[in-house]
């Protein structure tokens, strides 16, 4: 009995392993035809909404959106990754069944909040954010509390590997949202509300997506069979009935800490949403202080439209970031340091090509693009859109590493790094040191990302180190480098 068990064990990591490894190419190919395609539908969008609405409206659109998403970036991105990394690393360790019960919790009462601090914050919003334009802050309410819908079955659809779904769950709601713009232009809406209200609207389309998941889960079930032992009963079966046995109370115990706990799932949540937070200040900050302090409103806009040079391949790069979280997660628990760490200077050194490829061309042709894009008399700076180009290469590889540090549990000691970077740049713009503002927010917004690629950098060395001097190999490891509870009933 012994023995069967330890093959079945040994068979179901391999598989899972090679399983995960497959779909991260795939899954990645996939997701970037999905999320590229979402990126130019975005920018389509507010350069369209630019056009159609003049320069005041535009600039609310514009604040809107900034304020939305670093929302829901912090409260429901956090668990996004928390469900794909939990259910990436149950599959990895050969469960098929994967409880929701407290992702769903945590999802629930970050949105209870947010309604309740915009309900009480209703006339501060309306009358100092939003121009005294009601309907943008019924956007705010209803397109947020929509978002936890969309980012709760993004997470599930990431942690089981469904990444054409989730590729069509992204590129639904940017086509969608990109359709009320259209119809704007064409003269078949107009104004302001019509425009705005897609923001809202785009989330809810793309939920007829969810359906399809579960049916295909569905199918995918029927054929989750475990197979035959030699006598005709299911191995998993003579596994059971192996813990059933004396002495294996501890090792049950160390089966039902596998399960996610509220007090857990919650940490991890938090540093999450503090990862989310900065990233969003990175990208918003500078949008909100030269609203702020600038007597030309238009230049909000213009630091905005600057920014999407960054915000464009970062919204593409989740389709990377998000098969990349439970392909390390799998990694970390079958295959070892060696695998974890190539995947990374894989996805490091493309990127570095990317982001160089961008900052040449913004450097030949940045300024022409921008004016064209945008429909705007203003004269951008070739060096400082290059800038930009280049700190986007820095942001997105924190984002990599960042996702390393995930997956081997180290969440709060990566939001420590960002939250410094983030804080390092908000001081930044407030120092007079360069008169003009955009130029500022260029140099600000790449040195923050270079010094927070360096701090993970940094995190991710001595997390490896600590790898290689605990087994070798890094094989089998549960959380926070313990062995995991699969593989203690394999050695027993």
């Amino acid at each position: 009995m012994g023995a069967t068990t330890r093959s079945y064990g040994s068979g179901a990591r391999d598989t899972a392993a090679g399983a995960t490894t497959r779909s991260y190419g795939s899954g990645a190919r996939i997701l970037s035809i999905g999320i590229a395609s979402t990126g130019l539908l975005t920018f389509a969008y507010f350069s369209i909404s630019s056009h159609v609405l003049g320069e005041d409206s535009a600039q609310r659109l514009d604040v809107l959106w900034s304020v939305m998403f670093v929302i829901i970036s912090v409260i429901y991105r956090p668990i996004e990754q928390l469900l794909s990394r939990t259910i990436a690393e149950r599959r990895a360790r050969g469960h098929s069944e994967h409880s929701v019960r407290v992702p769903l919790a945590i999802q629930a009462s970050f949105a209870f909040a947010f309604l309740i601090a915009a309900l009480a914050f209703k006339d501060e919003l309306i009358e100092g954010v939003f121009d005294n334009y009601a309907v943008l802050y019924d956007v705010l309410v209803v397109g947020t509390l929509a978002y936890a819908a969309s980012y709760f079955a993004r997470g599930w659809l990431a942690g089981h590997e469904y990444f054409a779904l989730f590729g069509g769950l992204v590129l639904l709601e940017s086509f969608s949202r990109l359709c009320f713009a259209l119809a704007a232009a064409l003269g078949v809406t107009h104004g302001q509300t019509a425009v705005v209200i897609g923001i809202a609207a785009a989330p809810l389309v793309s939920l007829v997506v969810v359906p399809l998941a579960f049916s295909q889960r569905r199918r995918a079930s029927e054929h989750e069979r475990p197979p035959p032992g030699p006598h005709g009963a299911p191995e998993i079966e003579e596994l059971d009935a192996a813990l059933a046995g004396p002495g294996t109370e501890g090792l049950e115990e160390a089966i039902a800490s596998e399960e996610l706990t509220l007090t857990r799932g919650s940490g991890f949540a938090l540093a999450v949403s503090g990862v989310m937070l900065s990233e969003q200040t990175l990208l918003n900050a500078a949008v909100l202080t030269v609203a702020a302090t600038s007597p030309d409103k238009a230049l909000a806009g213009v630091v905005f439209n600057v920014l999407l040079i960054a915000r464009a391949p970062l919204q593409l790069f989740q389709a990377i970031q998000t098969s990349l979280l439970p392909h390390l997660t799998g990694l970390e628990t079958t295959e070892g340091h060696d695998a974890f760490a190539h995947a990374i200077r894989v996805t490091v050194l493309a990127i570095a090509a990317f982001s160089l490829a961008v900052a040449l061309g913004l450097l030949a042709i940045g300024p022409q693009v921008m004016k064209a894009l945008f429909g705007q008399s203003f004269a951008y700076n070739r060096f400082g859109l290059a800038l930009i180009g280049l700190g986007m290469g820095m942001h997105l590889t924190s984002g990599a590493l960042n996702q390393a540090a995930l997956a081997r549990d180290q969440a709060h000691r990566a939001a420590v790094c960002w939250i410094a970077a983030a804080a390092a740049f908000v001081a930044w713009m407030f120092v007079p040191l360069i008169s003009e503002q955009l130029l500022r927010t260029e140099i600000g917004y790449f040195g923050a990302a270079s010094l927070l690629a360096l701090m993970l950098w940094m995190l991710y060395r001595r997390g490896g180190d600590a790898d290689a001097r605990s087994d070798g190999t890094g094989a089998g490891r549960g959380e926070r480098g313990r062995p995991g509870p699969t593989d203690a009933a394999i050695a027993r």
